[in-house]
């Protein structure tokens, strides 16, 4: 970097944002005023390809966290917790930086690893508290999902983040926690600076995410006469064919949707204003992205699974830093970028493991946003899959593994509604995906292949599979390439049956801690 280098970072993630629905990008009404003063900055660049590792959160942040993809760092709903690498806040707090973590996303916990390495984290959802998941439940997840007979269990309870969000949260927006992790956050900073000590703060904003029960302010404003409590919430009865949205209930739910960005905005902006007024603000480089998106109905889907349209995975970043020249970009770039990013912000290399059993992925400036040789990956000493199947730069990789916990709802719903899923479709499917400014080749197990030239149908809504085209069939290739290199083609897993019985299995701290949870009876 030619640029001194700010002394603190913070990170913030936009849970489940889409890029079209934020001012920077383009979208009309007035979501987001604070990031759109906040992007027209004359040190933030705006970067209109950034490409997410996965379409949802658990992997996305685990990519973030270790610089490796989600097939290097395994973390899916299958294996739902990070083990065997060494994360960013591991390699900070080790140079003695104070770090911190603070979210209401109930994946990013101690029992999933994801904060592993933090000196504070809390988070703010409020049935799976940080204390919580630290101590007997993430022994009782871990020995059940190691465990194939006891995997009904363990489905059951993955499901909390997402079933008992939707159930407890209200009308009047008890569901967001947003407000707690800014303050929260600004008493780390408050903390930090009193010790001495640099920072690096990570906060995930999670109202966005379903269900849509913004604040009543919000709420009147982008969704006037809606009703959060009638909508269809549960994108899994949308999926499964069990239940029909008209576009003016698609209406409330987008004006919702906008209401919750609105809400983030602002309190996003009141720790930006902050920062500023208490002189902060330039000594500190600031990266805000989401993980991935949503759909509404596009392609005949609700929510962010089954499938790796842009509208998830084609994700928004600003970065406000003095060693980029600011403005916007239309380079590929690659969220897993952003590990390399923090650590030559703050001079850390890394790569020193925290266990004798972890890998430690070290700074590699050919993946520093910062760095003059950035993406020029033939220049890389020790390739990782991506930079070997794309060695311009010019390609992003996306990995998704059927989501276990949601695919079991889905399959409960269609068969309340007696529909019936075949398992040769894409809710079975795991899918792989080659996405360059231009072209996107995706990958599927059990149905066919998807192919779309981004520059001439940005909506994908053309396969273009076994056409010939050229650009397309060189997007494949770096895709079969991308594939050899983390192992080959994915193979499915062996699903066992499993039955209630295996609750016998379990110890009785465990069961009495799933009855608490409402899990078991």
């Amino acid at each position: 970097m030619s640029e001194p280098s700010p002394d603190n970072v913070l990170f913030v993630v936009l849970d489940t944002v889409r890029k079209d629905r934020l001012g920077p990008y383009g979208y009309e009404p007035e979501t987001t005023p604070g990031l759109d003063a906040f992007a027209a900055g004359e040190d933030v660049t705006v970067f209109e390809q950034a490409v997410a590792p996965a379409p949802w959160t658990l992997p996305v942040h685990a990519s973030m966290f270790t610089g490796m993809y989600p097939s290097g760092h395994g973390a899916d709903q299958e294996n739902p917790y990070l083990e065997g690498a060494t994360t960013l806040a591991e390699s900070l707090s080790r140079e003695g930086y104070a770090t911190a973590c603070y979210s209401s996303n109930a994946w990013i916990t101690p029992y999933t690893h994801l904060t592993d390495g933090f000196d504070d984290q809390d988070n703010f959802f409020q049935v799976m508290p940080g204390d919580l998941l630290s101590g007997p439940l993430a022994r009782a997840w871990k020995t059940m999902n190691d465990n194939e007979t006891l995997r009904r269990v363990a489905d059951k309870l993955v499901s909390l983040g997402n079933v008992a969000h939707e159930y407890l949260a209200s009308g009047e927006g008890a569901d967001s926690k947003t407000p707690a992790v800014i303050d929260r956050t600004q008493s780390f900073v408050r903390d930090a600076d009193a010790a001495g000590d640099d920072w690096f703060a990570f906060v995930n904003l999670m109202d966005a995410h379903l269900p849509y029960h913004p604040p009543a302010e919000y709420a009147e404003a982008f969704a006037p006469g809606a009703d959060s409590t009638e909508v269809c919430q549960n994108s899994k009865e949308f999926n499964a064919g069990a239940r029909e949205i008209d576009d003016a209930e698609w209406a409330d739910i987008e004006g919702l949707y906008d209401a919750e960005i609105a809400h983030i905005d602002a309190q996003l902006t009141r720790l930006f204003d902050w920062l500023r007024e208490t002189g902060r603000w330039d000594d500190t480089a600031v990266v805000v992205c989401a993980d991935h998106g949503e759909l509404h109905g596009e392609h005949g889907f609700y929510g962010h699974e089954f499938n790796l349209y842009d509208q998830l995975v084609n994700v928004p970043l600003m970065v406000k830093h003095p060693a980029l020249e600011g403005g916007r970009r239309t380079d590929t770039v690659e969220l897993i970028d952003l590990y390399h990013t923090v650590l030559d912000t703050l001079d850390v290399t890394a790569g020193v493991p925290a266990a004798a059993d972890e890998e430690s992925v070290p700074l590699d400036r050919t993946r520093s946003l910062l760095s003059a040789e950035y993406r020029a990956f033939d220049a890389a000493d020790n390739p990782d899959p991506g930079q070997a199947a794309a060695p311009d730069g010019a390609v992003g990789f996306v990995e998704y593994s059927r989501p276990v916990v949601e695919l079991k709802q889905l399959e409960e719903k269609a068969n309340a509604a007696g529909v019936d899923l075949h398992e040769q479709s894409r809710f079975y499917s795991r899918m792989r995906a080659a996405r360059g400014t231009d072209a996107k080749y995706v990958r599927i197990t059990r149905v066919p292949d998807e192919a779309y030239r981004l520059d001439e149908d940005p909506e994908e809504t053309e396969n273009r599979v076994g056409e010939g085209d050229q650009r397309l069939s060189e997007t494949e290739a770096r895709l079969a390439a991308f594939e050899s290199a983390v192992g080959g083609a994915w193979s499915e897993p062996d699903q066992a049956d499993v039955s209630d019985d295996s609750l016998d299995e379990m110890d009785e701290e465990a069961q009495e801690r799933l009855r608490d949870l409402g899990y078991v009876e």
